[in-house]
């Protein structure tokens, strides 16, 4: 993903996102995990996108990557384009705008932003919110998976593991890690994954920014993770692994996918194999 030709960085402050909410190719994104959040205060600008429809929301796996064309209705309504830079945030320290950006980077759209810390953050730097709905100009966008590969799927995850070079990154808690939490047919985790929960990889004492990179790339290699290995990160749906994903991306994980399914699929299952 080049951001040369970017007008912001990956991870944005906010300081340097206040002086840019008039850029007229801006369209910022407010995906908060609870919607009163947006109306109590958000970004000047901000749009609101319910989370609900970052999901299929139909089947065994509702938490799937909708079909293109919900993509195409969602993204037009958002008045997305080709040249837009998007800067998602959220109330939560970056798991649903997180999923929002992976399924842009899916979609093979790669102008986007990560508002560090979301709204708490904004907040702590003492910036203006606004509590005026903020109606998206609707764009004709039509979307297509350009990028597979930043997804995985069930079967070729459950193919490659033990693989030289091919690693797992659970991002739930440690209680659904070792089976004693969840509501899944079976509970545990993939074989050979490692276990970083989101929010470790959260600094509380700087309004849920990214912690210290060298911090994290210290304690993602103690695990065995390393910026040149194959990494898939999951959670229950892929929402807090949204965050995960995006950690990696900024810590300079090249090849980090994102697997959708997450254990709603693969703890419901009968052929999947599991430890615990």
């Amino acid at each position: 993903m080049s951001s040369e030709d970017n007008l912001l960085p990956l991870i944005v402050e906010p300081e340097r996102l206040a002086e840019h909410l008039d850029e007229p190719s801006l369209l910022i994104i407010d995906v908060p995990l609870k919607a009163e959040s947006h109306d109590q205060g958000h970004v000047p600008g901000a749009v609101f996108l319910d989370h609900r429809l970052l999901l299929s929301g139909e089947g065994e796996v509702p938490c799937k990557v909708p079909a293109t064309d919900a993509l195409s209705r969602l993204f037009s309504s958002l008045g997305l384009t080709r040249d837009t830079h998007v800067v998602a945030y959220d109330d939560e320290g970056g798991g649903w705008a997180g999923r929002l950006l992976w399924t842009l980077e899916l979609i093979g759209h790669t102008r986007y932003s990560y508002l560090n810390g979301g709204i708490h953050a904004w907040r702590e730097a003492g910036l203006p919110v606004s509590t005026e709905p903020h109606a998206p100009t609707p764009s004709e966008y039509e979307a297509e998976i350009l990028h597979p590969e930043v997804a995985i799927d069930r079967l070729e995850l459950q193919e490659r593991l033990g693989e030289k070079g091919f690693a797992v990154w659970d991002a739930r808690s440690r209680a659904e890690y070792d089976g004693e939490k969840g509501d899944n047919r079976h509970l545990g985790h993939i074989p050979g994954a490692v276990n970083m929960e989101w929010t470790d990889a959260m600094d509380p004492e700087r309004a849920l920014r990214i912690r210290d990179y060298a911090e994290l790339i210290t304690a993602l290699e103690a695990l065995g993770l390393t910026p040149d290995m194959e990494v898939v990160t999951h959670c229950q749906t892929h929402h807090r692994s949204g965050f995960t994903w995006l950690v990696g991306r900024a810590l300079g994980f090249e090849n980090i996918r994102g697997y959708a399914g997450s254990w709603t699929e693969w703890g419901n299952r009968d052929d999947t194999p599991i430890e615990k």
